[in-house]
């Protein structure tokens, strides 16, 4: 069972998939170097890598954000989602196209998700509350991210993502008509229903952390597992509202 799947995971569009993984965690890591590293980059002969790796709001705006926040969703989520994907793939056989459409479908949602989490960096920018590479100012601002992260752990909507994303299966046979690109957009918007709040935290852990990044990662994907979510997505909420009330308690 497990060595057809990794032959099946060796197709080309598994290939360009894992090959756009790698490259979002690669640019993150470039992105996420000391400044006098960054400015190292220049060895590399190109204008676009210095360019890029200057994101923070008096740097390169708007765009370098937008850039950077579809980075963290891509490298962060599409992992989160590789049952998914592979759900789907052995339903489909009419080839890559057909996947590919799926992929950008899921995608699309993401980047809108970015182009939000870049423009509320910018306005926390400006407001003092959250410094040049987006990690909180305020501990206030950090306890009510924790408090509202933890407290949508329990709420209904987090338990209906879950749940479908739990059963791609049954998630891709009640959609299946609708092909390959609004399936994408629904089962986008189903882990953005899961997994917003916690990307929203970056603000708390640090939005160029690679740490907080593999760390969020890892338990999203966690969450989405069958056997192991149902242990981890509680818990998980109780540490975050006890962060957050640690987090404001620091005001006083």
């Amino acid at each position: 069972m497990i060595a057809p799947r990794i032959r099946a995971m060796a197709a080309p569009h598994w290939l360009v998939l894992f090959g756009g993984i790698l490259v979002a965690w690669g640019a993150l890591w470039l992105m996420a170097l000391p400044g006098e590293m960054r400015e190292a980059a220049s060895i590399y002969g190109l204008e676009f890598w210095a360019a890029l790796c200057r994101v923070g709001p008096e740097g390169s705006g708007f765009a370098g954000l937008l850039a950077m926040w579809t980075l963290m969703a891509g490298g962060m989520m599409a992992p989160t989602a590789l049952p998914a994907f592979a759900t789907y793939d052995d339903l489909s056989h009419t080839g890559e196209t057909r996947f590919g459409a799926l992929i950008a479908g899921y995608l699309a949602v993401w980047i809108g998700f970015a182009a939000v989490a870049a423009s509320l960096q910018i306005g926390l920018y400006r407001l003092g509350l959250v410094d040049a590479l987006g990690t909180s100012l305020s501990p206030m601002l950090s306890g009510v991210l924790l408090v509202a992260a933890g407290a949508y752990q329990f709420s209904p909507l987090k338990d209906a993502c879950l749940s479908r994303c739990r059963a791609p299966l049954t998630f891709f046979m009640a959609h299946w008509a609708e092909g390959p690109w609004r399936m994408g957009l629904r089962l986008g918007l189903t882990c953005l229903g899961c997994c917003a709040a916690l990307m929203l935290l970056a603000f708390v852990g640090g939005v160029m952390s690679l740490g907080f990044m593999a760390l969020g990662m890892v338990l999203m994907t966690l969450e989405k597992l069958p056997q192991i979510g149902r242990y981890v997505t509680r818990p998980l909420g109780v540490g975050l509202i006890a962060g957050g009330l640690w987090s404001a308690m620091q005001m006083f």
